[in-house]
């Protein structure tokens, strides 16, 4: 039997003491401008510990922003029964958003078209989230509408939170919702 061993709840708070130390750094200035030094004086930690949690400041990042990743899965699939084809679930729009406080943190992260860290972390969980929902419905296109849906989203949201598509949040969320349900519908 393969079993992970819980998490030590003490690196878990570094952790967590890690991340918000860093929201709060890029409150006030672009990640590109945030130090490390400045970053674990905020957390309260030693430079040593925080190399012993992540490899570098883009990493702690993606970390602090997966919650982000994880919100925008359930966002997409806080629907049940028969789908409204022209209107997104009422947390989608929530999800868009919440994006506003820390906005420039995840474009620095999630670049247009939806490229870099945060994307690829996005891409593969929602990827892999859509190719489990469409192959317990016996699918046959499954791999292929997995990959157009975590495509299509990733790079809607990197495009809107980059200023280049101009809308907003409710209506991102329904724009996008239409393309979903559109690549859903098309096999």
């Amino acid at each position: 039997m393969n079993r992970t061993a819980p998490e030590d709840p003490r690196a878990a708070r570094t952790r967590a003491r890690l991340r918000a130390a860093l929201l709060a750094e890029c409150a006030e200035r672009p990640l590109a401008e945030v130090g490390v030094a400045a970053l674990v004086r905020r957390a309260g930690v030693g430079r040593a510990t925080f190399y012993v949690h992540y490899a570098d400041l883009e990493a702690l990042a993606v970390d602090a922003c997966a919650d982000v990743v994880r919100e925008a899965v359930e966002a997409l699939h806080a629907w049940r029964g028969r789908p409204d084809p022209v209107h997104a679930p009422p947390a989608l729009a929530v999800f868009f958003d919440s994006l506003t406080p820390h906005a420039a943190l995840y474009r620095a992260l999630l670049g247009p078209g939806g490229g870099g860290p945060l994307g690829r972390v996005l891409h593969h969980d929602l990827r892999a989230y859509s190719l489990r929902e469409r192959a317990l419905a016996g699918a046959a296109d499954a791999p292929l509408v997995a990959s157009a849906v975590a495509a299509t989203f990733t790079g809607v949201l990197g495009d809107w939170l980059h200023g280049l598509l101009e809308a907003s949040a409710a209506e991102i969320a329904d724009q996008v919702w239409q393309l979903l349900v559109a690549l859903h519908a098309s096999r």
